[in-house]
This record gives C-alpha cells, structure tokens and sequence, in this order.
C-alpha cells in the first residue's frame, strides 16, 4: 500500500516530463518548417536530390555563358577590340530586360526591383530580386546571390513577348562579336562588287562588328531559316531607289549567311524582271528559295511614280514622270506581294530629272502647278499620292504588310558628291552615344504615313550617326577624287534596317 502511494506521484510526474518533452519536440520542428519554408538559404543546403524544384517552365542558366557584347565609350581602332572582363550594361536607364536559357534562349519578361542595365539577348541577368509574368499571373521569386532566371516561356507568353511593341528607333550602338551577319567575301551570289567594301582597298572594318541595340527592349535575332519559315509562301517586295538595292541584297546575304546557294531560283520573268532591249539590266531581280516558297524581290523606282515614254519608237525618247500615278510594276503585281518595302528620296533633284529625261505629269499632262513644281514638293506629293493609292488598296489585299522606308542619310563633308564632298572617317565614333529623338528625322515620310495602315520603317537617326560606314574613297567604280558618301558598305548599316523589319513581320 505504501509503495503505491509513493510510485503515483512519481509516475505522474515522469508522464509530465514526457508530455513536456513532446511539447517541445512539436514547437521545433513547426519552427523549423516554418523557417525552411520561409529562408531559401536553408534549401541551398540540401542536396540536389532533394531540393524543391522549380516550376517545369523555370530554368537556370550558367552564370558565366559566353559574353558576345563589347563595349567602348571612347575609341575603337581596327586592330583592337575590347575585351571585358565584366558585361557592359547597354543601357544605364532601362527598367526592362529579358533573361535566356542555356539551351533556347527564348525570352522571359522581368520587371526588376532594383534598376539595372539591359543586356545583349544571350547575356546573363544578375538581379536580387525579379517578378516572372505569366498567362495566369506573376510569382514573386526572391534571389539572395547571383541568380539567373530564365527558361522556356509558356506559348501563350512567348507570342505575347513577340508581339510587344518595341520602339527601335531609340537606342545606340554597340559592339558584338557575332557581327557581320555574313561575309562580304563570301557573298558574291548576291552582293554587287562595288558595295563589297572587303573587296576594295578599305583597310578598316570596325564597322562591321557593330550592332543596334534598341533602348527598352530587344531586336529578335535574326536567323535565315527563322525568316524563311516566317515568310513561306510569302513574297518580299522592295521597290525604291539603289538603296531600295542595297537593302535587298543585304537581306539576300542574310538569309543565305553569305554562302552559294545554287538551288535558288531565279523567278524574275514572273515579274516582267527581264532585260529590255537594247537594255544592259533588267529593272529589278526575283529569287525564290523552293525549300519554303518565299521569294524576294526588288524592283527599280527611284521617285515611286509612274514612267511612260513619250514617243516608244525613239530611243531617245523623254518620259512623262506621273506625279500622282504609282509605279505601273505596283499595280500590276500587288497582289502578289505579302510585305512590301517602300523608299525614295535621293533622285529628286534636277540633275537627275534633266539626264533621264523626266517631266513632271499631274492628271495626264505636264505639270503646271507652281506649288508642286520645286524638288521637295514634287517628292513630297508623289509619296504622298503613292501612299493614299496604296492605302485604298489595303482591305482588298488583308494579307498585306506594307512601309515605308524613311530617307537613308548622306554624309557629305565640305561639297557635295560632285564638288569635292567627303566622308574620309572611317572609325566608328558612335558607339555608345544614344539616339533619343521623339520624332523622325524623315518628317515628310512620316508625315504621309500618318493616318493610314501603312508603317513607317524608320531608319534615317540611327544611320545619322554611322558615317563611317559609307564607301567613301574606296569605290571601284567613281571617278578619281569623287567618293561615295550615300551607298553603304555591306556588310554594314543596311543589314540593320532588315533586322528591324524582320522583327516586324
């Protein structure tokens, strides 16, 4: 009896240090959970095994890939390149970027907390902490060191990230490694000898290297195979002037990288692209590539008006120059084109019109408005008389994706192409300086753009500040002491105003 009254209180006593003792266990091990929810710090220490996985559409990249941007605010020689050790940042006042996976690279749209630079498409993004936007919503995700984000995007946010405006116009130049697209050695299916800089004297090729990198946001990298599946059973249409040329042989180098492509097809004569008699060229050149059905063309109309000879039976005929009519090769072939690039500007001048032999024609015979009668309002009307005809034709044609090219800028110095002028720079002094400007330089092509459904390619600013990419004095086809300070080198400037209008179609 006594032995039971003294083991009751003691075994109460041992059932309380017990039940003390699970207390203390479950108070643990919630905080412990708690925490290890709360700090990833405590996930890192896991194994990998068993590490929380992310969700399947976020990757990680390498922190180190491959750096292909360089950078140099003040000189750049052609025997030199900068290597950095650290990625430059493009851009100090960005507040958008996109991070890359290590195996697609395809974009992720981050908003960042802390503001920093936006870097090349392949580079990597070194944020604290980001926002990942979704279809369905946006998770907070929190970064304690350098980690990169990245990944495939769901198809519902990568056609939301291709269609999301981008104002290329803004922007600056910088150095890429990966540049030129193709070389101007190897083109030789495509590029005419007398734009093939690598072909003339020219030392300097600095140049080349360079790349355009819009202010708030990416140009998508072009890729030939991307454009042709983009464009399959399609029809690229250039009509324009010699720089009209030279955009259209830039993107054929494109396309091909540079490389013979003998299953071409020449389809000019579909086009009534043939040599005309007594002819030395045709009027423009059509190529097909037969893997997609794309074809590319390009025709010759430097004023983007109609040309009717006045007598056909002589030789030395004049020809009336129809203000107010476009191109017969637009109307007759519209409807066969699904992009369509516009420009013109550097013929209208009266040395040209006196040496072709154009009068200017409004309603049918010549002119006698005194108002249109001088260069710059005879352009302006023809652009404008192009475009209203062309936006007219828009609903019949809903496939149609036409523009307009603002006017490629000349960088003649001290006179003019047959005075003495010049361009003799040939390092590029523009890398790093911005191009901020709200409106276009080319105010009277966007000035006949405006209102309709006809978009304005505009070019003429971030090829303002390029004027050592000009053929200059190295042409193999100018007259002694005359230098070219209007045609591009290719590669060159050209291949840039692809990689906008590719980003645009």
């Amino acid at each position: 009896m006594r032995l039971r009254m003294k083991g009751g209180p003691y075994q109460v006593r041992w059932r309380a240090k017990e039940l003390s003792l699970a207390l203390i266990v479950l108070v643990c091990s919630t905080i412990l959970i708690w925490t290890w929810d709360k700090s990833p710090t405590l996930s890192s220490a896991i194994s990998s095994k068993d590490q929380l996985q992310l969700p399947p559409d976020i990757k990680t990249v390498p922190a180190d890939p491959k750096k292909h941007v360089k950078e140099d605010i003040s000189t750049l020689t052609s025997s030199e390149a900068v290597n950095n050790k650290e990625e430059y940042h493009l851009d100090k006042t960005d507040s958008t970027g996109t991070a890359k996976s290590s195996s697609d690279f395809e974009t992720v749209p981050i908003q960042k907390k802390e503001e920093e630079a936006t870097k090349h498409k392949h580079g990597p993004k070194r944020e604290k902490t980001g926002v990942i936007e979704s279809g369905s919503g946006s998770t907070q995700i929190e970064e304690t060191h350098h980690v990169i984000l990245g990944g495939k995007t769901s198809e519902q946010e990568e056609k939301r990230v291709e269609h999301q405006a981008c104002d290329y116009t803004k922007g600056k130049w910088v150095i890429d490694d990966r540049r030129p697209l193709y070389s101007g050695l190897g083109c030789k299916q495509w590029l005419a000898p007398m734009w093939a800089c690598r072909m003339m004297q020219r030392q300097d090729f600095a140049f080349e290297n360079l790349r355009w990198q819009p202010k708030d946001c990416e140009l998508e990298e072009f890729e030939g195979s991307k454009f042709l599946k983009r464009m399959q059973n399609r029809t690229l249409a250039f009509v324009g002037d010699s720089l009209g040329r030279q955009q259209f042989q830039s993107l054929m180098c494109m396309i091909t990288a540079g490389k013979e492509s003998p299953d071409v097809l020449d389809v000019g004569p579909e086009f009534g692209l043939v040599i005309p008699p007594g002819g030395k060229r045709p009027n423009g050149w059509a190529y097909r590539f037969p893997s997609t059905n794309t074809t590319v063309l390009y025709y010759w109309s430097s004023t983007l008006c109609d040309l009717e000879p006045l007598n056909p039976e002589d030789p030395q005929t004049e020809y009336a120059m129809h203000l107010d009519r476009p191109p017969a090769f637009l109307r007759d072939f519209l409807h066969r084109i699904d992009v369509l690039v516009l420009n013109s500007g550097h013929h209208w001048n009266r040395g040209k019109l006196r040496a072709n032999k154009w009068i200017m024609y409004v309603g049918g015979k010549p002119n006698t408005n005194r108002k249109i009668a001088d260069m710059g309002s005879a352009k302006d009307f023809t652009i404008h008389s192009t475009i209203k005809w062309l936006n007219a034709r828009l609903p019949e044609h809903p496939h149609l994706k036409a523009f307009y090219r603002s006017i490629s800028p000349r960088h003649f110095v001290n006179g003019d192409w047959n005075t003495g002028g010049s361009c003799n720079n040939t390092t590029p002094m523009s890398i790093g300086k911005e191009v901020l400007q709200e409106e276009s330089s080319d105010r009277g092509a966007a000035s006949a753009v405006r209102g309709t459904g006809i978009k304005l390619l505009d070019i003429t600013a971030l090829s303002q500040v390029r004027d050592e990419g000009h053929i200059s004095r190295f042409s193999i086809t100018a007259t002694p002491g005359v230098q070219d300070c209007l045609h591009w080198c290719l590669p060159g400037v050209p291949d840039t105003w692809n990689e906008i209008l590719f980003a645009l179609i």
